[in-house]
C-alpha cells in the first residue's frame, strides 16, 4: 500500500530552523520527481519545492534562499531543510509526487508553526 509519512514539524520562533522528512513506501518514489507542498489555514495547497530523480531542484520564490530540498533514493526519503523561518511559512507541510496527475493519497502532513 502506498503511504507517505511526513515528520519534523513543530513550533519555532521567526528566524529559526526545522528539518522535515518524508518517508515513502512503494516503488514509485525513485521513479518520479518529488515535491513538498504546504497548506495554510484558509488557503489552497501550494507547491513549495521539488526535486528530480537526479537531484535537480526548484523552489517557490517565497522560499528561495531559505529552504533546501533533498532526497535519498536508497532510503525512499525526502527532506526539506527550512532556515530563516517566517510567520508566513506557518502551514501543514505535505509531500507527494511533483506531477499532479500522478499524486498518491495524501499523508497526514506535519504542522509547522512560526511565531513572530
Amino acid at each position: 500500500q502506498v503511504q507517505l509519512v511526513e515528520s519534523g514539524g513543530g513550533l519555532v520562533q521567526a528566524g529559526g530552523s526545522l528539518r522535515l522528512s518524508c518517508v515513502a513506501s512503494g516503488r514509485f518514489f525513485t521513479m518520479y520527481p518529488m515535491a513538498w507542498y504546504r497548506q495554510a489555514p484558509g488557503k489552497q495547497r501550494e507547491l513549495v519545492s521539488s526535486v528530480a530523480r537526479g537531484g535537480q531542484t526548484d523552489y517557490a520564490d517565497s522560499v528561495k534562499g531559505r529552504f533546501t530540498i533533498s532526497r535519498d533514493n536508497a532510503q525512499n526519503t525526502m527532506y526539506l531543510q527550512m532556515n530563516s523561518l517566517k510567520p508566513d511559512d506557518t502551514a501543514v507541510y505535505y509531500c507527494n509526487i511533483a506531477t499532479q496527475r500522478l499524486w498518491r493519497p495524501w499523508g497526514q502532513g506535519t504542522q509547522v508553526t512560526v511565531s513572530s
